[in-house]
This record gives structure tokens, sequence and C-alpha cells, in this order.
């Protein structure tokens, strides 16, 4: 019982106590006009920033628990044209203790709903902020006199923050803006965490200043920040100071699972075609006046790795260069939606070209690599240049270690006024011709060394358009190797032997030469082969006629020899190829064949004569009962 007594007591003594303090704050918090509080407030948060806020709206305090004093409609940094911070509301959190004592000390500051803008002068240097980041430095000077005790946190909460360069043509805003700053009251550092929305995507951020006040009066400090979004991983930590102007000077990573989906966000555009997936970025950078350079790059795109240096510029316009080297690189991804083909219909690609805006940034690169494998073509060690300017792309393959020889050239493709613009020049020398023309035009005809040189252009809005207006020449050249899948000499001693016996199975087997020549011009998409020669140990083959580049057929004659001994006379067999690229058709001329047969010259000679040939057609009628015969009279009726 008289434990039960004793709680009771002392249940007592905590309620009068609790009592007596929410009297007293509520007596203390009566006693502070709005007007004094809302002065105590600008004099804290203009001895913390050095900026001098204006209250534009009404000012209301609230009792314990919390004590909070709110100011509507708060400006910092007020400007003639538009103020740097504008806050819908105000709220400052109050320390308990110095409340009870009737004074006024602010725990940490609530901003709703802020706009923060940042304004770029026409000079490109100034800023709107420029002043106040002054006026800010002098507040937060080590040792400062202080009129208050400072807070230590400032909260934003549903804010926005835009990014106004003129000069630039650039203007971004972050929306939906939650932050937590780090206000360096008693230490000297400063952070901010927290995230915010641009461009549809949220992101999380947070940066940290190791000396505040160095790095708003322009001084050395540390710098470190973290981006995370769904498009976009980025890290760094170094060091960071502004005289003369803005220098950072770290170790950068970055991390995408899509690159394709990171430059879509970030630039509005993506790149054709296929890849540009899972990305990562690790290099040392130094940043300065809107210039990036990256030293000890490792970068890794689509599963290619590789090292070098690389810059970045804002100047003028969004330019990226450098030099990179790797092992081996794989372009397979970036031409597999391109197809030749429409699928199984052996006919050219009909499918409009996709219309990406190259234009929003150029590129120079240069690339090594020891290995390069474009679709089914697999090159040895190659250097490449890539340029792409004003939407204009240009492609120089300097050197190529391929198929036993060497490949140089060039390819450009820019926008035209019909879809695009092309124009390649390319020469393949001393190559291995039947692994060059198979992985890379897709036939095996022609085995042996060899080169290979074309000049072309074409103009259109899909491949079907390019062959119609393809325009240039082509030469094949090669020297002691052999046609595949067919032999003419087979062809021709059995022809020689029996004329009418037909020409069977040719199309296997091979046929030697010492040496084949192919010269071509084309000219709207139809190319012209008026002297192409191929000389072997048995046979002599000479063609001329057309192939329409778009139709994928031929029109050729040619005559095809056996060449004999000095003794002997060689055997010639004129010869025609239509039909189609997949399936030609040789056809040997009928006449010759006939006027070589030994049964079937004189009939032929026969036919020729009038006489002759009246006298074979009256015996014919004879054997056959035609003669006899009466005549059909003709038919009547419709």
């Amino acid at each position: 019982m008289p434990k039960a007594i004793g709680f009771k007591r002392f249940g007592l003594v905590i309620g009068v106590a609790v009592a007596l303090g929410v009297g007293f704050i509520g007596l203390s918090t009566s006693l502070i006009s709005v007007d004094n509080a809302r002065d105590a407030v600008k004099a804290q948060i203009k001895a913390a920033t050095g900026l001098d806020p204006v209250v534009r709206g009404a000012t209301a305090i609230s009792i314990f628990p919390p004590d909070t004093i709110t100011l509507d409609d708060v400006v910092l940094g007020e400007t003639p044209n538009q103020p740097a911070l504008a806050a819908q509301v105000l709220t400052a959190r109050l320390r308990l203790l110095p409340l009870l004592m009737g004074r006024i000390e602010i725990a940490d500051i609530v901003l709703v709903r802020p706009r923060i803008t940042i304004r770029t002068e026409r000079d490109g240097v100034q800023t709107n902020w420029s002043t106040l980041l002054e006026t800010l430095a002098r507040a937060t000077k080590p040792n400062a006199e202080r009129t208050a005790l400072s807070f230590s946190e400032i909260h934003i909460s549903d804010g926005s923050l835009t990014i106004d360069d003129a000069s630039r043509g650039i203007r971004e805003t972050l929306h939906h803006v939650e932050l937590s700053l780090a206000w360096p009251s008693i230490s000297k550092s400063f952070a901010a965490t927290g995230q915010f929305a641009w461009r549809n995507e949220n992101v999380e951020a947070s940066v940290a200043i190791g000396d505040f006040y160095a790095a708003l009066t322009g001084d050395n400090s540390s710098l470190k920040f973290r981006i995370l979004a769904a498009p976009l991983k980025v890290a760094f930590d170094g060091n960071m100071s502004n005289k003369p102007t803005l220098r950072i000077d770290g170790t950068l990573a970055a991390d995408a699972p899509r690159l394709r989906d990171t430059l879509r966000w970030t630039t509005g555009n993506a790149p054709p075609a296929g890849g540009f997936n899972r990305f990562a970025l690790k290099s040392q950078i130094k940043a300065s006046g809107g210039t990036f350079a990256l030293s000890g790059v490792n970068i890794e795109l689509d599963g290619n790795v590789a090292e070098g240096v690389l810059s970045y510029a804002t100047t003028d316009r969004n330019i990226l260069q450098g030099t990179l080297a790797a092992g081996s690189i794989d372009l397979s991804p970036y031409v597999s939606t391109f197809e030749f083909i429409a699928g199984n219909t052996r006919e050219w690609n009909r499918k409009p070209f996709t219309n990406n805006d190259m234009t929003a940034f150029d590129i120079d690169l240069r690339m090594s690599a020891a290995q390069l494998t474009i679709g089914s073509a697999k090159l040895g060690r190659t250097a490449v240049a890539a340029n792409l300017r004003a939407g204009k792309l240009a492609v120089t393959i300097g050197e190529s270690q391929a198929y036993g020889g060497l490949i140089t050239g060039s390819f450009a493709l820019a926008k035209g006024k019909t879809g695009v613009d092309v124009k390649s020049q390319m020469l393949f020398a001393n190559v291995d011709l039947e692994n060059c023309l198979g992985q890379i035009f897709g036939t095996k005809r022609v085995e042996g060394k060899g080169n290979l040189t074309f000049a072309v252009d074409a103009s259109g809005d899909s491949v079907d358009a390019l062959t119609r207006t393809l325009n240039g020449t082509a030469t094949l050249t090669a020297t002691d190797g052999s046609l595949s899948g067919i032999n003419i000499e087979q062809l021709l001693r059995r022809l020689e032997r029996r004329p009418l016996s037909g020409a069977g199975d040719f199309r296997n087997g091979r046929t030697p030469f010492d040496r084949f020549t192919i010269p071509i011009k084309i000219a709207n998409g139809v190319a012209t082969a008026d002297d192409t020669r191929m000389d072997g140990p048995a046979v002599r083959l000479l063609i001329n006629g057309t192939s329409s580049i778009q139709a994928r057929d031929f029109n050729l004659k040619g005559t095809a020899t056996l060449t004999g001994s000095a003794s002997e006379p060689g055997f010639d067999l004129p010869f025609i190829v239509q039909g189609t690229w997949d399936e030609p058709i040789m056809l040997p001329d009928p006449q010759s064949l006939i006027r070589r047969s030994s049964a079937a010259a004189p009939l032929l000679d026969a036919v020729r004569d009038r006489r002759a040939r009246d006298a074979v057609r009256s015996a014919i009628d004879r054997m056959t009962g035609g003669g006899s015969a009466a005549p059909v009279p003709p038919a009547s009726g419709p």
C-alpha cells in the first residue's frame, strides 16, 4: 500500500512539472511578438548565409510541440529581374532550451516548394549567384563574427532548380527536389543528399565538400559526388578549385545498363542501329572551362574493352575526341539491324532508314584493335578513325591486316535530300579472295590471291533505293587461282567431241586460271563489264555485258576457248549468261554447236539454201505422208 501511494505521488509530481513546463513555454512564446520573431529569424539566416531574406507574406508562430516560426513567400537574393531563390513557405524550427529563456534560436530550416534559378550572364561566366556567393563566403569565413548561433541544417521540400545559360542554349529544370543540406555552422565541411526528377527520371544525388569556405572563394577543396538513376550511375572523388576558372581533378566512374537509354535521356537522341547496351567507364578526369580531359581510360561497351585517352568539350560544340586501343573488338551489334536483303525474299531491303538526328554532338575517334569482327567478317590488326561532324559520318580504315593482305579505304554517310548520301572507296590488296569475298560479299566463286578496288556513291532512303542510284567503278584482279563451282575445260572438251550431246551438269568442279580481271563501270544501278578476261592453262574466257544491281540479274555474253597446242587449233564456244545472281543460267550458242556437228552441219547448210530447203521439206513430207494429205480448209466463223 505505501508503494502504491509513492507511485501516485511521483506521477503527480511529474504531471505538475510537465504542466508547469508547458505553461512556462506558452508564457515565453506569448511574450514573443510576431515582428520580433520574424526579425530574429531573418537575422540568423543572414548571419549564417550572408543573404538578407525578404518576407513578402504573413508570419505565424506555433506553440509546443513543436515550436516553429513560419514565414510565407520568402525571397533570398532578390534581384530586379528574378530572385535567385523564392520559397512559398519558410519554416524555422526552434531550439527548446533557448526558447525557455525567451530567446529564439533556429535549429534547422525547411524551405517548402522553393524555386531556385541559376542564370548565366551574357559573358558566359558570371551568374545571378556570383554576388550572392561572395556574400555567402564572407558569412561562412572561419572565425567570422556572427550575431547569433547559426543553424546546421537546411531542408528543401518539393523544390525546383532551373539552370538557364542563354550563351550555350541550355535551359534545364530539376523538379520535385528533396534535399537535406548539412550547413557548416561549426565544421568547415558541407554536404547535401537527396533526390530530384530530371527528364522524367528520378535521380538520387549526394555532394560532399571538404572545405566549404575554400570552395566558395575559389581555393582548392576536396569534392565527392554521387548520382544514381536508372539510366546512369556516376561517382567522382577528387578536388575542385575556381581560380581563375572552375577546375575539377579526380577519379571518375560511370556505369549504365543501356548506353542507348542514357544518351536518349541526356541528349534526346539515340545512336542508330543496334548495340550501345552495357557500358562502364573508369578514368582520371580534369575538367576546366567546359573541357573534360580523361586519362588512363578503361572503357567497356557491349563486351568490348579498350584503354586510352578521351576528351569532351562543350565550348563551341559538343565534341568527343580520343584515342583507344583494344585487344579484340566486335562491331557486329552495331550493324546487326542493318539488313541488305529483306528476309528470305532475296530482294534488297526496302525498309526506310531510321532518321536519327546526330547533329547534337561531334565525334573524332581513333581506334586500333588486334582483332576486329564485323558480322561474318573477321579482320586482323586494324586501325580505324571515325569522324562525325554536323551529322556527317566519315570512317577511315588506315590499315587492316586481313585475309592475308591489307585493307584500306573510307566510308562516308550524310543526310541527303532523298534520304542518305553514301560514298565509299576501298582497296583490298593481295587478299585471299575466297575468304574475303565470302565473308564480306557472300560469294565464294573465286579462289586465289588478288586485289579488289571500288569507288562508289549512291543516294536514297533505303537499301533498295541506293541500288537504283549507285554509280562508280570496281575492279577485281586475281592470279593463280580458280573459279569454283564450274569446270569449263571439261564442258568444252565434251562439246568438242559431241557438240549436240548437251552440256550436262557442269556446275561443279573448278576452272584454274593464271589471271582473272573484271573491270566494271556502274551507272544508275547498272554494272557494265566491257572487258572481263580470264586466262588459264587450258581455257580462255572473254565476257561483256551488263548486270542490274537493283534487279540482281545478269545479261552477259562471251566466248569460252579451249586453248590447244601449237599444232592443234582451239575450240571456241560463244555463250550467254542470264538469270538471277543466285541461280544464273549459262547457255552455249546452239548454232555454233550445230556447225561443229558432222551430222547436223549439212542440214544447217541445206536449210540456208532455198532450193535445198524445199527439196528436204518435200522428202520429209513424202516420208510422213504430208504430201498426199488434202489441204485443210480455212476455219470459218468467229
